[in-house]
């Protein structure tokens, strides 16, 4: 099992210290991350506990998991990683978007 868990149903005020500080009974804590909008700075609702054991991460979602945090019941469950895709940005080869041809103007 994972150790890294997915908390969601944050308050818009809880933050990366609130969030340790709900998990830390459960175990010694590697870290602890509110996700924020990146264009406002303001919490996205959810974030993310990792433990440095999956025992700590399993009572933690057996007894987190519906609790309320910051007057919100939150969702926790394993957090599943997302495949990292190529991403980017930059032209597409084999587009013809924006290609200069020599022979035409």
């Amino acid at each position: 099992m994972t150790r890294k868990l997915f908390v969601g149903g944050l308050s818009w005020n809880t933050n990366d210290d609130g969030l340790r500080q709900a998990f830390a009974r459960f175990g010694d804590i590697d870290e602890a991350k509110v996700i924020l909008d990146r264009e406002t700075g303001r919490s996205r609702g959810f974030g993310f506990v990792t433990f440095l054991d999956a025992t700590s991460a399993r009572s933690a979602i057996q007894e987190m998991n519906g609790a309320a945090l910051d007057g919100r019941n939150i969702k926790v469950n394993e957090a599943e990683e997302r495949p990292r895709t190529g991403g980017g940005g930059g032209p597409r080869s084999g587009s013809s978007r924006g290609s200069f041809d020599g022979n035409r103007w």
